[in-house]
């Protein structure tokens, strides 16, 4: 089981990515939103995540350690160079897995060799299960 400290980190710019926001906070994960946008942040704050980010991801200068403790990281996939920097950049401030969900098969081996420990292929973008209390053990 995650640390009560430690916080899900998931990058939500899709319906799957919102929709598994709303399982974790269901199921009473500490979840964390990370934008690179304003209007992100805001769809991120009205899901109710109890931390967010707001981060430029062109400027590498600007990706700052967060302040809390990460238990896992969820990037969902909207474009294959921004999710590429959000691996580099969250692989820079842990060493916990970092789970890639794609509608796309083809960057599979890019995400992996940025860092990711995970990409999961889903055209639904149902991932519920990675909710499951056991996928979330570290």
């Amino acid at each position: 089981m995650t640390d009560q400290r430690e916080y899900v980190l998931v990058c939500a710019p899709t319906k799957a990515g919102e929709q598994f926001i709303k399982i974790l906070k269901f199921r009473g994960y500490k979840v964390a939103g990370l934008a690179n946008c304003r209007t992100q942040l805001a769809r991120l704050e009205e899901l109710g995540v109890e931390a967010s980010l707001l981060i430029d991801t062109h400027h590498e200068k600007s990706w700052c350690r967060p302040e809390f403790a990460i238990s896992r990281v969820y990037l969902f996939e909207n474009s294959v160079a921004l999710c590429s920097r959000y691996v580099r950049m969250c692989r820079s401030w842990t060493d916990r897995p970092i789970v890639v969900i794609t509608t796309s098969p083809h960057p599979r081996h890019v995400y992996k060799g940025l860092g990711a420990d995970h990409v999961i292929y889903s055209y639904s973008g149902n991932v519920s299960f990675l909710a499951d209390r056991t996928a979330l053990q570290g």
